[in-house]
């Protein structure tokens, strides 16, 4: 479905404010007026593809951190006694 009219449906009909329009497309307030305002068809972009949190979550995990490596500096022993 086209961006601009499910933005124009949810602020027109379901009376959505602009702010959670602007949580649900990632789009900046300001667009989202730009395009509530003008009759444009579509916009002309095309918007990049963001992974959502749990991906980025579990590619955190995956990685090991370079804190807890067992070459760490910090995992070294000290030379005090």
């Amino acid at each position: 479905m086209a961006l601009l009219s499910v933005i124009r449906r949810w602020h027109l009909r379901q009376h959505i404010p602009i702010r959670e329009i602007e949580r649900r497309t990632g789009l900046s307030r300001n667009t989202i007026r730009q395009y509530l305002r003008a009759d444009a068809v579509e916009p002309k972009f095309k918007l990049p593809d963001r992974p959502t949190s749990a991906a980025i979550k579990a590619l955190q995990y995956a990685k090991p951190s370079a804190r807890l490596a067992p070459n760490s500096y910090s995992c070294r022993p000290t030379a005090r006694t």
